[in-house]
């Protein structure tokens, strides 16, 4: 690679100089030669200074240089040049013809022009034949002045210098034909880096126009933790992040960065950046930054760069501004716990005094103690649905587990429910081990329970079967309910515990419900460190599994 780059800058360096320079430079050689020669000649060989070969042979070079220099090369044809080592040919012919017998060997300068015609590359054919036939010329003289006692030796000398200027000729046209490949390749790499370039720089401007004109933050960061890319948005996030209003930008560890409770400071270790150079991948991850009327809640995803190895390079982590959305739901909670508050104590004496009535019905008519039962009935319903809004708004829900033990809450459960199940000719049963010990709050898990078992009849109105199945290990319970009802579709089944959401199935029969139910009992299980999941086929039924910990444990 070093050869062609020295090649390369030669060869621009050559071209940069003028014509007549350049022709100089390569008539140099052979002149600077000749010229030493004559110099000499009066010292070591008086002789040649009175031989008028010799004495035309430099005159005729000293003309051809200074014919290098007059010449206005750059008017003529582009190869006009190559006339002066044709003609060189010449004169070294009578410079060795001249010097023969004092100097031997001249016509060994025939390889100068040989050389320079060679080079040029063009007129291949005629170059290769005046590299054989030019020395050939030269020596020929003296071969004839043999005639007629020609050797074989001596043809075989006069033979010699022919054939080794042909075979010069010939390797400097395939190494200058070599040479003519390897730029040609660089050339063609060069223009495809070119053109790479180019695109990576276009493609680098496109990505950085479409990062800065979505309002997510976007930040890439190395193996050590350094930003590699940082969006617009994310600036303006680390601008409201800085404790300063003015001056650079605060690494992470320095920014105002807050938990969900906007008060307490994210330690180092839980920051998102730190978090995704450590290697982590997640979601969702909810903070609050800055302070002030411009404080900001964002919700934060990471995930990790892969080398080729397989291992991390670093990370890219999204910030996504969601202020509006945490106060959205801020405030529609607030407002279902005050409505939630607000009727609950006028239904309480609804209740009350409904009761009192009822005890002292012996004056009242049938009809009226059942109008009574009605308004109390539906009373009860309506506060057991103000109790599940309270729950639902709640945004802590405690939960204080204990060894329990969870086959005598599934047949609480069962036999609660069995009147439920009568009525819609629904068979329940249990597939339960006994002991089933777990560790969770027996009075919320009893709640989720009723929930799904009262689900599960519900939702057979045409009769049917619940099952409520459970199995252990060392580690987690497992409790599974079972149903052969209507069920639901996949897509429904992802959203089934999202609070106030109802089947389009359920809404067409008429079902009673609001759709708080399964979101209490997700609440419930989570807050165990449980989890809780969907199975479903429409008209088959469908299976809720439950998975809490075992003395502790988190589930898996």
């Amino acid at each position: 690679m070093g050869e062609h780059v020295l090649v390369r800058d030669t060869d621009r360096f050559f071209r940069r100089l003028k014509p007549r320079v350049q022709v100089a430079l390569c008539q140099l050689p052979v002149t600077l030669i000749l010229a030493a020669l004559a110099i000499a000649a009066p010292a070591v060989w008086p002789t040649l200074i009175e031989n008028a070969v010799f004495i035309a042979s430099i005159v005729l070079m000293g003309a051809l240089f200074l014919a290098c220099f007059l010449v206005p090369w750059e008017r003529l044809p582009v190869n006009a040049h190559l006339v002066i080592p044709i003609l060189d040919l010449l004169v070294i012919g009578l410079a060795r013809n001249g010097a023969v017998p004092a100097v031997a060997g001249l016509g060994v300068l025939a390889i100068f022009p040989v050389i320079w015609l060679s080079a040029s590359g063009s007129f291949v054919k005629t170059s290769i034949l005046l590299s054989f036939f030019g020395p050939l010329l030269i020596g020929l003289p003296s071969l004839l002045q043999k005639f007629p006692r020609i050797s074989p030796s001596d043809i075989a000398t006069a033979s010699l210098l022919p054939l080794m200027m042909l075979a010069v000729s010939l390797a400097i046209r395939f190494a200058s034909a070599n040479i003519r490949v390897q730029r040609q390749r660089l050339e063609r790499k060069d223009a495809e880096l070119r053109e790479l370039l180019i695109e990576s720089r276009n493609r680098e401007r496109l990505l950085k126009t479409v990062l800065d004109t979505i309002d997510v933050g976007i930040v890439a960061v190395d193996a050590g933790g350094q930003n590699v890319l940082v969006n617009g948005q994310q600036k303006d996030f680390q601008r409201t992040a800085s404790p300063a209003a003015s001056g650079p930008v605060p690494e992470e560890s320095q920014q105002l960065m807050f938990g969900q409770d906007k008060v307490t400071p994210l330690p180092a270790d839980k920051r998102p950046i730190r978090r995704a150079v450590a290697g982590e991948t997640f979601a969702d991850y909810l903070v609050w930054i800055g302070e002030g009327p411009a404080r900001r809640a964002v919700s934060t995803a990471a995930r990790i760069i892969k080398n080729d190895d397989g291992g991390s390079s670093g990370a890219v982590v999204v910030y996504s501004d969601v202020t509006g959305l945490v106060e959205a739901l801020a405030a529609k909670e607030e407002l279902i716990s005050n409505v939630s508050h607000e009727f609950r104590s006028p239904l309480m004496s609804v209740l009350g005094n409904v009761d009192l009535v009822l005890d002292e019905a012996d004056g009242l008519s049938s009809t009226g103690v059942h109008r009574l039962e009605v308004v109390q009935r539906n009373a009860e319903r309506l506060l057991s649905l103000v109790s599940d809004l309270l729950v639902s708004a709640s945004t802590v829900l405690a939960v204080h587990p204990r060894r329990t033990d969870l086959a005598g809450l599934i047949e609480t459960t069962i036999g609660s429910a069995q009147a439920q199940a009568d009525a819609t000719n629904v068979s329940l049963s249990a597939d339960v081990p006994v002991p089933l010990w777990a560790h969770a709050d027996p009075l919320r898990i009893a709640q989720a329970l009723d929930n799904l078992v009262s689900n599960a009849i519900k939702y057979s109105p045409d009769g049917g079967a619940v099952t409520v199945r459970a199995n252990s290990n060392d580690r987690w319970v497992q409790l599974q309910v079972q149903d052969t009802g209507m069920g639901i579709s996949e897509e429904e089944s992802a959203r089934i515990f999202t609070r106030f959401f109802r089947t389009q199935a359920a809404r067409k029969a008429e079902i009673p419900g609001v759709g708080l139910g399964l979101s209490i009992t997700k609440t419930i299980v989570e807050r165990h460190g449980g989890k809780i999941s969907c199975t479903s086929t429409p008209g088959a039924g469908t299976t809720f599994t439950v998975i809490l910990p075992v003395e502790g444990a988190a589930a898996l």
